[in-house]
Formats: structure tokens, C-alpha cells, sequence
């Protein structure tokens, strides 16, 4: 037999918790059991997020949960996932302190780092982003592009230099992540970035550097004399 929130005693269901006696007093369980807001014909909500916390065993690991994976949790249908991934990313952004780069003024590589490294920490597939400047080295637009292996059959100039025209941006910066934290680039990633600068270059739209992202450092191929 299913125990629902609400048969609950009023000092144990998460909501009146949370009012009565501030979030922060709030197990893991009960928070998720929030999230989760209903439970199925087998399970409560608060049931969910404890078979929930099984499966992924510490909470931290709740950050590295993809859509798949919270399918296969009993109970877990798409909008409780959904829901879920949307929390956890609106948490991420919240403590991220470079809330955007747009509009400021690039002046270095390190920027580029220090903005992504939170975003792409605990990725597990390379993410490329392009960066948009217009003729004063300003930011005018960012745009992640492309999930996946890095090769040219998927980072096609189309894609690049299309978001280009319509910010009127005159220069790129590519960006992308080694899940592997190794930062040299790849014999791929060179060969990308020179077919994209000479395509830039027929255009008049230059890519100016190509960051490659580690949880601690990177690598510039400007800074390192590739480009």
C-alpha cells in the first residue's frame, strides 16, 4: 500500500516542513520529493526520491544525472525528469559566478576559461560553443553548437558562421571541452580549427582562437602560435 504525502502526519510532509520550519531543515529526500511534486500508483513522491538516491548513491552524483539514466529510476516518467534536470541546471547557473559574458570586452583567453570551466566541469562528451565579437573585441553572442566527438562531419562552418551574420559579429572564438583533461589538441581539433579559419577567412569573419577546456587549466591556440 502506496503512503502518500498527505496521510502523512502534518509535521512530516515536506511542504509543511519547508513553511514551518525553513528549507534548510529539509533531508535530501524531502527536497527532491518536492521536485518530484506526485508520486505513481506504486510509489509516493518522497518514495521516489528515496529509490532515486539509491541509484545514484550521493547526492553530488545528482549533478552528473542525464534524461536516460532517470528513466530507468522506477517511477520516473519524462516530466519528473524533466523536472529534475531543469532544478539541478537552474542550481548550477545560480552558483556559477560568470552569470555572462555578453558585453564584456574580451581580454585574453583566460576569460573564455574562467567562464566555462564551471560549465563544462563535469561533462562527459565535448561540448563546442562559439564565441561572437564584434570589430571592438566585444562579446555579442555565445552559443553552444555541437554535443559529441569533435570532427568536421559534425562542426560544419554552416552552423559557425551562420549565428555570425545574424549578431553581425566580425570574429569567433571556438570553445570546446576534453572530457579527458588532457588539453593538447587532437590531430581533429587542428584540422577543424584551420578549415574553420580559412573559411573565416573567405568570409571576413576571422576565428581569432580556439579554447580547449580542462578543470583546471587550458589550452589557447592563439597564446600557443597555432593561429
Amino acid at each position: 500500500m502506496v503512503v502518500r504525502i498527505k496521510d502523512l502526519p502534518e509535521e512530516e510532509r515536506p511542504y509543511e516542513k519547508l513553511i514551518n520550519n525553513g528549507v534548510e531543515k529539509l533531508s535530501n529526500e524531502e527536497l527532491l520529493a518536492i521536485i518530484i511534486k506526485t508520486g505513481t500508483k506504486k510509489y509516493s513522491a518522497k518514495e521516489i526520491a528515496s529509490i532515486l538516491l539509491k541509484n545514484i548513491n550521493n547526492i553530488n552524483e545528482l549533478k552528473k544525472i542525464n534524461y536516460t539514466n532517470l528513466l530507468k529510476i522506477e517511477g520516473i516518467g519524462y516530466k519528473k525528469s524533466c523536472s529534475i534536470l531543469a532544478s539541478v541546471e537552474l542550481g548550477k547557473r545560480i552558483f556559477n559566478n560568470n552569470i555572462s559574458l555578453i558585453n564584456k570586452k574580451l581580454n585574453g583567453s583566460k576569460l573564455v576559461f574562467d567562464y566555462y570551466k564551471d560549465i563544462l566541469k563535469d561533462k562527459k562528451q565535448e561540448y563546442f560553443y562559439c564565441v561572437y565579437l564584434d570589430n571592438s573585441k566585444r562579446i555579442v553572442y555565445e552559443k553552444l553548437l555541437f554535443i559529441g566527438t569533435i570532427n568536421y562531419s559534425v562542426v560544419h562552418p554552416r552552423e559557425v558562421f551562420k549565428e555570425a551574420y545574424s549578431y553581425s559579429a566580425s570574429s569567433i572564438i571556438c570553445v570546446h571541452n576534453h572530457p579527458s583533461d588532457n588539453l593538447m589538441p587532437s590531430n581533429q581539433d587542428i584540422e577543424i580549427t584551420k578549415q574553420l579559419i580559412n573559411v573565416g577567412n573567405l568570409l571576413g569573419i576571422k576565428i581569432i582562437d580556439h579554447v580547449i577546456i580542462g578543470s583546471n587549466n587550458y589550452y589557447s591556440f592563439l597564446e600557443n602560435g597555432i593561429i
